[in-house]
């Protein structure tokens, strides 16, 4: 897997930087949400959990992925302005687990 950065975009006023990549995998599968973040994170030189993966496209039987993601200065400032289903999605903040709870008499 080969990723280029196309476009970097610096958003001072939501501390975060905007990021647009083409992923070359010819003769492999698409890489995973996960390698492809650890790939932004290792190429920007930023936090794994500071990297929210927005989307990535393949187009069938290319071996080219194109994607854009947002790279924030810390895991908090991604928290402040991300929607929490966005957050979830990249494993940034953990879905809550609630237990049934218990009824009496039953």
């Amino acid at each position: 897997m080969k990723m280029e950065i196309n476009e970097k975009k610096e958003n001072v006023i939501l501390k975060r930087t905007e990021v647009r990549f083409t992923i070359d995998h010819k003769g492999e599968s698409t890489p995973s949400k996960g390698a492809v973040v650890d790939e932004l994170a290792k190429k920007l030189d930023a936090k794994r959990d500071a990297i929210v993966l927005n989307n990535i496209d393949t187009v069938y039987g290319s071996g080219l992925s194109k994607g854009y993601a947002k790279v924030y200065v810390t895991k908090e400032d991604a928290q402040a302005i991300e929607p929490e289903y966005i957050l979830k999605r990249n494993g940034i903040q953990k879905p809550e687990y609630k237990a049934p709870e218990a009824t009496e008499g039953q």
